[in-house]
């Protein structure tokens, strides 16, 4: 059998506390005033389709719309390496795709490039996805409240959901606080991420409740730190391995995953640190103890056993 470790957790619980709420100041305070830097997703732009007789310079085609004005273009390989498929802020005009190809043209113009499509995208879709993923966000929370509520005990299902709103609201602020663009697939990871730490949260519960259970020495402290360290080795495999992957997709996966990525990533980091810390902190500042867990019924017939 493996030897479980013996961490004391908890004896950093109150510097993990003040750690917490110092993360969910800052982000709500970013929030408040800077706001999220939201993508072409959600404002509306222009979508342009390139196209070039050999493999194209990404970097470069950035780099040539920027020197020409052309600012905060997303600039992508759409399918092939000579397709590329530009999203600008610019408002959209009859003339737009024929001014980014001159400039394209003059600063490549051994590598023929053609335009094959210009077409305004619309922020009404993104606005709808927007208000309705808000809105099952809300709902996901509640449920999520209900179902810990029910498997376990109303303080785990506090513990859970706070935790998750810890993590939701820590990755915003930090898309709002370095003003990373926010779009659709960064919401998809957001939603990601709740399904992540739900599921980490909810392992380190099950292992909770049955130590409180079958534990007969110790007080709450003792039985969350014994929990934890049996829970360490499953929680950092399953959380460094989907970091490397997450790693992997931001470097190699293109702009278009990238922050997709890094969402999911700082999620898996904060939803591993919430479910050890913010998750079991809640417990005991509700007092979670053994008659918590035991029905008095079955609390005497354990205890009358010789």
């Amino acid at each position: 059998m493996a030897k479980v470790m013996n961490f004391d957790f908890m004896k950093l619980r109150n510097v993990a506390m003040i750690f917490s709420a110092v993360l969910l100041i800052i982000s709500i305070g970013s929030l408040a005033t800077k706001g999220l830097s939201l993508g072409l997703d959600f404002t509306g732009g222009t979508l342009l389709e390139v196209s070039y007789q050999q493999p194209a310079d990404i970097q470069k085609i950035r780099t040539q719309l920027e020197s020409s004005g052309f600012e905060d273009s997303t600039v992508q390989n759409f399918g092939s390496e000579t397709e590329v498929l530009i999203r600008m802020a610019e408002a959209y005009r009859d003339t737009l795709g024929v001014e980014v190809l001159e400039v394209l043209r003059s600063g490549d113009g051994a590598n023929a490039v053609e335009l094959r499509r210009s077409e305004f995208v619309g922020s009404q879709v993104g606005e709808e996805l927007r208000d309705q993923g808000g809105l099952a966000l809300l709902m996901a929370l509640f449920v999520v409240m209900l179902y810990v509520a029910f498997r376990f005990q109303f303080k785990f299902s506090v513990g859970a959901v706070f935790a998750l709103f810890h993590d939701v609201v820590i990755i915003l602020g930090l898309f709002s606080l370095f003003q990373w663009d926010f779009d659709l697939t960064v919401f998809a990871a957001l939603l990601a991420v709740i399904g992540y730490s739900l599921n980490d949260t909810i392992v380190v519960a099950d292992r909770i409740r049955e130590n409180f259970r079958i534990v007969r020495k110790g007080d709450a402290v003792e039985v969350i730190n014994v929990s934890l360290n049996q829970t360490l080795g499953r929680t950092i495999m399953t959380s460094l391995t989907t970091a490397l992957v997450l790693i992997a997709l931001m470097y190699l996966g293109g702009e278009l995953i990238h922050n997709f990525a890094l969402g999911l990533f700082i999620g898996v980091i904060v939803g591993t640190y919430s479910s050890i810390y913010v998750a079991a902190n809640i417990l005991l500042l509700m007092n979670i103890s053994r008659e918590d867990l035991i029905p008095a019924e079955l609390e005497e017939e354990v205890d009358d056993r010789p």
